[in-house]
């Protein structure tokens, strides 16, 4: 038993040191895009003058360039959620996507992404030019901007929040129903896809029309593919009832048998 759980201890630490290392990476990636957002805002260079073009990086609001930053890593993250939720049942990669690893990554990345999406809210309550209030950021359909599309986005965001707040009461619930409320998600990224779509002020610059389109064939794909491997693996059984209640076959000019060995 303790060569057992010494043989374990080191992989459990290996994949430790990786997540540890894939938190690292993506919050200096997130630092990144933060620090390149405020630089090319006060920079004066062909640079600025590029990305003006692709992101449309040509408003003096500082607190709009943080909402729109903070809005789609967000949804990146909301996207990587999803797509390892289905990598998962789908058992796409085999072994790789497996034990308690998947599980806390999986649940890191939702939280994350809520972290992201309340700094989304938080900043448009600062914002000068169409500030917010917070119950119009906090009630569907209130907002003066769009009111459908932006109250779409805020339906989305409590979904998350109930699928996210669910692997703290797995054991609670049973797995059954956490399984149930997890297919919600689904719903929640469609739901942000659509907000981001018809709200957001970068939705007709190509390069986010690709990401959008990109990311959501991802997830199509993976959908199309776990609902099939779930057919094929359940198929529909005929009931022992129809099966033996079936009258049987017999030749022309003769009735079947009623005695037991007929």
């Amino acid at each position: 038993m303790n060569l057992l759980n010494s043989s374990q201890s080191p992989r459990r630490e290996r994949k430790t040191r990786i997540s540890y290392d894939l938190i690292a990476f993506g919050l200096a990636a997130i630092g990144v895009i933060l620090l390149g957002s405020l630089w090319v805002y006060s920079a004066d260079s062909p640079l600025k003058t590029a990305l003006a073009w692709l992101f449309a990086l040509t408003s003096d609001q500082v607190t709009w360039y943080v909402t729109r930053t903070a809005g789609m890593i967000a949804y990146l993250l909301l996207w990587l959620s999803t797509v390892w939720g289905l990598a998962i049942p789908s058992k796409l990669f085999g072994e790789v996507l497996s034990g308690d690893f998947t599980f806390d990554f999986h649940k890191f990345i939702s939280l994350l992404s809520l972290g992201f999406l309340g700094l989304h809210i938080v900043v448009l309550t600062a914002d000068s030019y169409l500030p917010f209030s917070v119950a119009q950021l906090l009630v569907p359909f209130l907002s003066p901007y769009r009111p459908l599309w932006v109250g779409v986005g805020i339906v989305a965001f409590y979904l998350l929040l109930l699928v996210t707040g669910t692997f703290y009461l797995r054991k609670q619930i049973g797995m059954k129903a956490f399984r149930y409320i997890h297919y919600t998600s689904l719903a929640a990224y469609l739901g942000a896809v659509v907000h981001a779509l018809m709200s957001g002020t970068d939705s007709s610059l190509p390069v986010v029309i690709l990401l959008y389109v990109s990311t959501s064939s991802v997830v199509v794909f993976l959908t199309v593919y776990w609902l099939v491997r779930l057919w094929v693996s359940h198929p529909v059984k005929v009931p022992l009832a129809a099966r033996t209640s079936a009258p049987l076959p017999t030749r022309p000019g003769k009735t079947p048998s009623s005695s037991p060995s007929g």
